[in-house]
C-alpha cells in the first residue's frame, strides 16, 4: 500500500482525544545520526496542530527515544554495519546507528517544536537490552509505558498520532493504541517514514489500515478559528 492510496477523513477535535507527538528530536532531522528525509519540515504543521488542542483544553503528549550509551539496538553494541537485519527478543527487525543518547544534544527535541504545550513525556528505550518503538509499549511487548494508563485517567478514547518515524514508532504506537482499546487517527502530512528495509512503510500501512487506523491530513482536522 502506497500512502496515496489511502483514504483520509473530515475529523474534528472532541472530548476524549489525545495529541501524541512521536520522537521530534535532533537525532531524527535531516542532519542527524540517524535522519528521516524531510523530518523537519512537519515541525511547524504540528504546532499548529498542538496549538488547536491547546485551546480545547486536551491533552498533548510527547515522546522521546532515550538511550543508554551502547544500547543492544545500536550496530555498533555488535561490531555491525547500521541497518542490518537483526532479530533478538525487544530488538530489531535492523540495527539503528548511535541515536538519541541520554542527555545528548541529538536525543534533545528539535528546538523549533514547542514543547511548552506539552503536559507529559514518555521516555522510552531508556532500558539498555530493550528497544522501544511504540509509545505504549516496549519492544519485549510486556513493558508498558504508563501512557496508556494515564489517558485512561483522563478520559481519552482516541489519540492522533504525528512525529517520526511513520513505519517505526508512529507505526507500532498504532497498532499498539488499537490494541489497548483506543481509536487511532494519523494525519499523513505531519509523519515521515524510513523505509528500511525497503518496502517497510508499504508494510506497515497494510498493517494498520487493516487493524482500524484512521488516516486524515491536517486540513481535514477541524479545530477552534
Amino acid at each position: 500500500m502506497r500512502l496515496e492510496e489511502l483514504e483520509l477523513i473530515q475529523v474534528g477535535i472532541g472530548d476524549g482525544d489525545a495529541l501524541i507527538v512521536i520522537d521530534l528530536q535532533n537525532d531524527f532531522m535531516p542532519s542527524g545520526a540517524l535522519p528521516v528525509e524531510g523530518g523537519d519540515a512537519i515541525i511547524g504543521p504540528i504546532n499548529a496542530l498542538a496549538e488547536k488542542f491547546h485551546r480545547l483544553g486536551n491533552p498533548i503528549i510527547a515522546t522521546q527515544d532515550w538511550h543508554p550509551p551502547g544500547h543492544l539496538s545500536f550496530a555498533s553494541s555488535h561490531g555491525r554495519e547500521p541497518f542490518d537485519r537483526y532479530e533478538a527478543e525487544g530488538i530489531g527487525p535492523v540495527l539503528w546507528p548511535d541515536h538519541c543518547v541520554q542527555g545528548s544534544p541529538g536525543a534533545e527535541f528539535h528546538p523549533g517544536f514547542d514543547a511548552k504545550l506539552v503536559k507529559v513525556v514518555i521516555r522510552k528505550g531508556f532500558r539498555p537490552t530493550v528497544d522501544s518503538y511504540s509509545a505504549f509499549l516496549e519492544n519485549d511487548r510486556r513493558t508498558p509505558t504508563g501512557l496508556s494508563g494515564y489517558l485512561r485517567e483522563l478520559g481519552v478514547k482516541r489519540v492522533f498520532l504525528c512525529g517520526l518515524a511513520l513505519d517505526y514508532c508512529v507505526f507500532f504506537s498504532a497498532l499498539d493504541g488499537r490494541s489497548l482499546g483506543f481509536d487511532v487517527v494519523i494525519p499523513v502530512d505531519l509523519t515521515r517514514a524510513i523505509d528500511s528495509p525497503p518496502g517497510r512503510l508499504s508494510e506497515a500501512l497494510g498493517s494498520m489500515v487493516e487493524r482500524g487506523v484512521k488516516f486524515t491530513s491536517s486540513g481535514r482536522i477541524a479545530g477552534p478559528p
